[in-house]
Protein backbone atom coordinates (compact mmCIF):
# COMPACT_ATOMS: atom_id res chain seq x y z
CA UNK A 1 0.00 0.00 0.00
CA UNK A 2 1.00 3.67 -0.87
CA UNK A 3 2.53 5.61 2.29
CA UNK A 4 0.41 7.56 4.08
CA UNK A 5 3.21 10.45 4.98
CA UNK A 6 4.10 10.86 1.64
CA UNK A 7 4.15 14.43 0.19
CA UNK A 8 4.12 14.66 -3.27
CA UNK A 9 7.84 16.13 -4.53
CA UNK A 10 6.46 18.63 -7.47
CA UNK A 11 4.54 20.20 -4.55
CA UNK A 12 8.10 21.00 -2.77
CA UNK A 13 9.84 22.01 -5.22
CA UNK A 14 9.91 24.65 -8.74
CA UNK A 15 9.43 23.94 -11.93
CA UNK A 16 13.24 24.66 -13.23
CA UNK A 17 14.49 22.38 -10.57
CA UNK A 18 11.97 19.75 -11.54
CA UNK A 19 12.66 19.45 -14.73
CA UNK A 20 16.22 19.81 -14.66
CA UNK A 21 16.31 16.59 -12.87
CA UNK A 22 14.34 14.47 -14.99
CA UNK A 23 14.96 16.34 -18.22
CA UNK A 24 18.53 14.40 -18.72
CA UNK A 25 17.04 11.58 -19.85
CA UNK A 26 13.96 13.16 -21.73
CA UNK A 27 15.84 11.75 -25.08
CA UNK A 28 14.84 8.45 -24.51
CA UNK A 29 11.59 7.97 -24.66
CA UNK A 30 9.94 11.62 -25.89
CA UNK A 31 10.36 12.58 -29.04
CA UNK A 32 8.09 14.45 -31.30
CA UNK A 33 5.14 12.13 -32.84
CA UNK A 34 4.60 12.84 -36.59
CA UNK A 35 0.54 12.56 -36.39
CA UNK A 36 0.63 15.55 -33.38
CA UNK A 37 3.37 17.53 -35.00
CA UNK A 38 1.46 17.86 -38.53
CA UNK A 39 -2.71 18.09 -36.72
CA UNK A 40 -0.03 20.94 -34.29
CA UNK A 41 0.96 22.28 -38.18
CA UNK A 42 -2.35 22.60 -39.49
CA UNK A 43 -4.04 24.03 -36.74
CA UNK A 44 -1.20 26.87 -36.65
CA UNK A 45 -2.09 27.06 -40.70
CA UNK A 46 2.21 27.21 -40.83
CA UNK A 47 3.30 29.21 -43.40
CA UNK A 48 7.28 29.79 -44.37
CA UNK A 49 6.72 33.17 -44.11
CA UNK A 50 4.86 32.67 -40.60
CA UNK A 51 6.71 33.91 -37.48
CA UNK A 52 5.61 31.60 -34.29
CA UNK A 53 6.27 30.53 -30.65
CA UNK A 54 7.14 27.63 -28.23
CA UNK A 55 5.32 28.54 -25.20
CA UNK A 56 7.26 25.90 -22.45
CA UNK A 57 9.12 23.75 -25.09
CA UNK A 58 11.29 21.30 -22.92
CA UNK A 59 13.72 19.94 -24.89
CA UNK A 60 12.29 21.54 -28.00
CA UNK A 61 10.78 18.18 -29.92
CA UNK A 62 8.13 19.66 -31.37
CA UNK A 63 9.74 23.23 -32.04
CA UNK A 64 11.97 21.47 -33.75
CA UNK A 65 10.27 18.79 -35.80
CA UNK A 66 7.77 21.87 -36.71
CA UNK A 67 10.74 24.26 -37.73
CA UNK A 68 11.66 21.57 -40.39
CA UNK A 69 8.42 22.79 -41.56
CA UNK A 70 8.59 26.39 -42.35
CA UNK A 71 8.76 29.77 -40.55
CA UNK A 72 10.51 31.52 -37.88
CA UNK A 73 10.42 30.09 -34.20
CA UNK A 74 11.47 31.22 -30.91
CA UNK A 75 10.84 28.93 -27.78
CA UNK A 76 10.85 29.79 -24.32
CA UNK A 77 11.37 27.26 -21.27
CA UNK A 78 11.97 27.73 -17.73
CA UNK A 79 14.78 24.65 -17.55
CA UNK A 80 18.18 25.18 -18.56
CA UNK A 81 18.82 21.70 -18.82
CA UNK A 82 15.72 21.40 -21.75
CA UNK A 83 16.94 24.07 -23.39
CA UNK A 84 20.90 23.08 -23.22
CA UNK A 85 19.24 19.74 -24.66
CA UNK A 86 17.25 22.01 -27.54
CA UNK A 87 19.79 23.95 -28.34
CA UNK A 88 21.76 20.74 -29.67
CA UNK A 89 18.81 20.19 -31.96
CA UNK A 90 18.61 23.46 -33.91
CA UNK A 91 20.89 26.31 -34.19
CA UNK A 92 17.95 28.32 -36.29
CA UNK A 93 15.85 28.48 -33.34
CA UNK A 94 15.84 30.94 -30.67
CA UNK A 95 15.97 29.71 -27.64
CA UNK A 96 15.15 31.73 -24.52
CA UNK A 97 14.74 30.91 -20.44
CA UNK A 98 11.97 32.52 -19.55
CA UNK A 99 9.01 31.71 -17.85
CA UNK A 100 5.53 31.94 -19.38
CA UNK A 101 4.06 34.06 -17.13
CA UNK A 102 5.76 36.76 -18.54
CA UNK A 103 7.43 36.68 -22.16
CA UNK A 104 9.96 38.46 -23.43
CA UNK A 105 8.72 39.64 -26.28
CA UNK A 106 7.06 42.41 -28.14
CA UNK A 107 3.62 42.83 -28.04
CA UNK A 108 2.52 41.45 -32.02
CA UNK A 109 4.93 39.31 -32.50
CA UNK A 110 4.22 35.94 -33.58
CA UNK A 111 1.67 34.85 -35.88
CA UNK A 112 0.90 31.41 -34.24
CA UNK A 113 1.84 29.81 -30.58
CA UNK A 114 1.85 26.17 -29.51
CA UNK A 115 2.22 24.56 -25.46
CA UNK A 116 2.58 21.26 -26.04
CA UNK A 117 1.92 18.64 -22.29
CA UNK A 118 2.91 21.66 -20.57
CA UNK A 119 -0.22 23.86 -19.16
CA UNK A 120 -0.56 21.90 -15.92
CA UNK A 121 2.53 23.06 -14.60
CA UNK A 122 1.64 26.73 -15.02
CA UNK A 123 0.54 28.07 -11.36
CA UNK A 124 -2.30 30.53 -13.05
CA UNK A 125 -3.76 29.75 -16.87
CA UNK A 126 -4.53 33.60 -16.37
CA UNK A 127 -1.02 35.43 -17.04
CA UNK A 128 0.79 32.90 -19.61
CA UNK A 129 -2.15 32.90 -22.07
CA UNK A 130 -2.79 36.23 -21.53
CA UNK A 131 0.95 36.86 -22.42
CA UNK A 132 0.89 34.67 -25.83
CA UNK A 133 -2.46 36.51 -26.48
CA UNK A 134 -0.27 39.90 -26.02
CA UNK A 135 2.38 38.62 -28.25
CA UNK A 136 0.24 37.36 -31.13
CA UNK A 137 -0.60 39.66 -33.67
CA UNK A 138 -3.24 37.41 -35.38
CA UNK A 139 -3.50 33.70 -35.79
CA UNK A 140 -4.07 30.18 -33.51
CA UNK A 141 -2.67 29.28 -30.13
CA UNK A 142 -2.89 25.26 -30.01
CA UNK A 143 -2.76 23.56 -26.63
CA UNK A 144 -2.19 20.18 -26.60
CA UNK A 145 -3.17 18.78 -23.01
CA UNK A 146 -4.84 15.91 -21.36
CA UNK A 147 -8.11 17.23 -19.67
CA UNK A 148 -8.81 16.39 -15.89
CA UNK A 149 -12.20 14.65 -16.80
CA UNK A 150 -10.18 12.47 -19.52
CA UNK A 151 -7.64 11.48 -16.66
CA UNK A 152 -10.33 9.74 -14.96
CA UNK A 153 -10.81 7.28 -17.21
CA UNK A 154 -7.16 6.20 -17.58
CA UNK A 155 -6.24 3.00 -15.75
CA UNK A 156 -3.48 3.98 -14.88
CA UNK A 157 -6.36 5.19 -11.99
CA UNK A 158 -6.83 1.60 -10.70
CA UNK A 159 -2.44 0.61 -10.31
CA UNK A 160 -1.67 4.10 -9.03
CA UNK A 161 -4.74 6.06 -7.74
CA UNK A 162 -2.99 8.22 -5.31
CA UNK A 163 -0.46 9.37 -7.78
CA UNK A 164 -3.13 9.90 -10.30
CA UNK A 165 -5.39 11.68 -8.55
CA UNK A 166 -2.79 14.15 -7.39
CA UNK A 167 -2.20 14.41 -11.81
CA UNK A 168 -5.42 15.34 -12.17
CA UNK A 169 -5.61 17.67 -9.01
CA UNK A 170 -2.98 19.44 -11.39
CA UNK A 171 -4.54 19.20 -14.70
CA UNK A 172 -7.51 21.89 -15.58
CA UNK A 173 -10.74 21.26 -16.88
CA UNK A 174 -12.08 21.95 -19.89
CA UNK A 175 -14.16 24.84 -18.53
CA UNK A 176 -11.08 26.56 -16.90
CA UNK A 177 -9.43 26.52 -20.08
CA UNK A 178 -12.06 28.18 -22.06
CA UNK A 179 -12.49 30.94 -18.95
CA UNK A 180 -8.94 31.96 -19.19
CA UNK A 181 -8.58 31.86 -22.79
CA UNK A 182 -11.38 34.17 -23.28
CA UNK A 183 -10.21 36.54 -20.42
CA UNK A 184 -7.21 36.38 -22.63
CA UNK A 185 -8.91 37.72 -25.41
CA UNK A 186 -9.29 34.91 -27.53
CA UNK A 187 -11.97 35.28 -30.12
CA UNK A 188 -12.99 31.28 -30.19
CA UNK A 189 -11.95 28.51 -28.99
CA UNK A 190 -12.48 24.63 -29.72
CA UNK A 191 -11.41 21.55 -28.45
CA UNK A 192 -11.17 18.24 -30.28
CA UNK A 193 -10.10 14.86 -28.96
CA UNK A 194 -6.88 12.54 -29.30
CA UNK A 195 -6.75 8.90 -28.89
CA UNK A 196 -3.63 7.17 -27.77
CA UNK A 197 -3.07 4.52 -30.59
CA UNK A 198 0.06 1.62 -30.22
CA UNK A 199 1.55 3.98 -33.14
CA UNK A 200 2.29 7.20 -30.83
CA UNK A 201 5.99 7.59 -30.57
CA UNK A 202 6.34 10.35 -27.77
CA UNK A 203 6.02 8.44 -24.79
CA UNK A 204 3.93 11.00 -22.36
CA UNK A 205 2.12 9.63 -19.02
CA UNK A 206 -0.78 7.68 -20.83
CA UNK A 207 1.43 6.70 -23.55
CA UNK A 208 1.15 3.01 -22.60
CA UNK A 209 -2.44 3.14 -22.83
CA UNK A 210 -2.50 0.03 -25.26
CA UNK A 211 1.02 -1.17 -24.40
CA UNK A 212 1.26 -1.45 -20.58
CA UNK A 213 4.65 -3.32 -20.74
CA UNK A 214 5.53 0.18 -20.86
CA UNK A 215 5.28 1.28 -17.66
CA UNK A 216 7.66 -1.90 -16.66
CA UNK A 217 10.38 0.11 -17.91
CA UNK A 218 11.81 2.69 -15.24
CA UNK A 219 13.58 4.81 -18.17
CA UNK A 220 10.31 5.81 -19.42
CA UNK A 221 8.65 6.09 -15.96
CA UNK A 222 11.77 8.79 -15.16
CA UNK A 223 10.85 10.82 -18.10
CA UNK A 224 6.95 11.45 -16.63
CA UNK A 225 6.76 13.70 -14.31
CA UNK A 226 3.61 12.21 -12.68
CA UNK A 227 5.36 8.62 -11.82
CA UNK A 228 9.19 10.41 -11.49
CA UNK A 229 7.33 13.08 -8.42
CA UNK A 230 3.76 12.27 -7.55
CA UNK A 231 3.95 8.47 -7.09
CA UNK A 232 5.14 6.96 -3.51
CA UNK A 233 7.85 4.62 -3.55
CA UNK A 234 5.45 2.26 -1.73
CA UNK A 235 2.63 2.97 -4.11
CA UNK A 236 4.59 2.67 -7.06
CA UNK A 237 5.71 -0.65 -6.12
CA UNK A 238 2.26 -2.35 -5.70
CA UNK A 239 0.62 -0.79 -8.50
CA UNK A 240 3.91 -2.41 -10.85
CA UNK A 241 3.24 -5.79 -8.78
CA UNK A 242 -0.50 -5.38 -9.55
CA UNK A 243 -0.32 -4.86 -13.09
CA UNK A 244 2.18 -7.69 -13.81
CA UNK A 245 0.11 -10.07 -11.96
CA UNK A 246 -2.91 -8.62 -13.98
CA UNK A 247 -0.86 -9.22 -17.58
CA UNK A 248 0.07 -12.62 -16.42
CA UNK A 249 -3.59 -13.87 -15.26
CA UNK A 250 -5.52 -12.38 -17.97
CA UNK A 251 -7.37 -9.56 -15.72
CA UNK A 252 -5.92 -6.58 -17.08
CA UNK A 253 -8.44 -6.78 -19.81
CA UNK A 254 -11.36 -6.52 -17.76
CA UNK A 255 -9.80 -3.59 -16.19
CA UNK A 256 -8.63 -1.62 -18.99
CA UNK A 257 -12.46 -2.23 -20.41
CA UNK A 258 -13.92 -1.12 -17.39
CA UNK A 259 -12.25 2.45 -17.87
CA UNK A 260 -12.79 3.40 -21.66
CA UNK A 261 -13.92 6.58 -22.74
CA UNK A 262 -15.25 8.24 -25.94
CA UNK A 263 -13.96 11.72 -24.85
CA UNK A 264 -10.25 11.01 -26.15
CA UNK A 265 -7.22 10.66 -24.12
CA UNK A 266 -6.11 14.07 -24.41
CA UNK A 267 -7.01 17.22 -26.38
CA UNK A 268 -6.24 19.76 -29.06
CA UNK A 269 -7.46 23.16 -27.51
CA UNK A 270 -7.16 26.38 -30.80
CA UNK A 271 -7.46 29.46 -29.70
CA UNK A 272 -8.05 32.03 -32.34
CA UNK A 273 -7.40 35.66 -32.75
CA UNK A 274 -8.11 37.37 -36.08
CA UNK A 275 -6.41 40.70 -34.91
Amino acid sequence: MASDSFQPSIMAISQPVLYDAIGTTYVRSRRADPAITRRLADELRLTPSGSYLDVACGTGNYTTALSALGGAWSAIDVSGVMLAQARGKSGSISWIQSSADLLPFPCATFDGAICTLAIHHFASLESPFAEVRRTLRRGSFVIFTGLADQMRHYWLCHYFPEMMARSIEKMPSESRIRVALSAAGFQSVTVSPFFVTNELSDLFLYSGKERPQLYLDSTLRANISSFANLASPDELQDGLARLIADLHNGAFASIKARYASQDGDYAYVIARFDG
